[in-house]
């Protein structure tokens, strides 16, 4: 059993409501930034901690700056 951490669960669902706002994909944000649509996926789900790199793409995909990314 995989225990999610409450910070990870809030950045996921902070990250999934700027791709929706945008009306954005899975696969539009990661065709854009080479991610995989499933890393991303469990990302939102709040099961795997993102690396700083794929908040910085994730960042630049949403054209917005790493800290506004991680303002929730």
């Amino acid at each position: 059993m995989q225990v999610r951490n409450e910070n990870l669960l809030q950045l996921g669902e902070h990250i999934k409501s700027l791709r929706k706002k945008r009306k954005l994909t899975l696969e539009n944000i990661c065709y854009k930034n080479g991610l995989e649509p499933s890393t991303l996926s469990r990302i939102e789900k709040g099961l795997v901690e993102p690396k700083y790199l794929t908040l910085l793409k994730l960042a630049k995909a949403y054209d917005i700056k790493l800290s506004e990314l991680l303002d929730f």
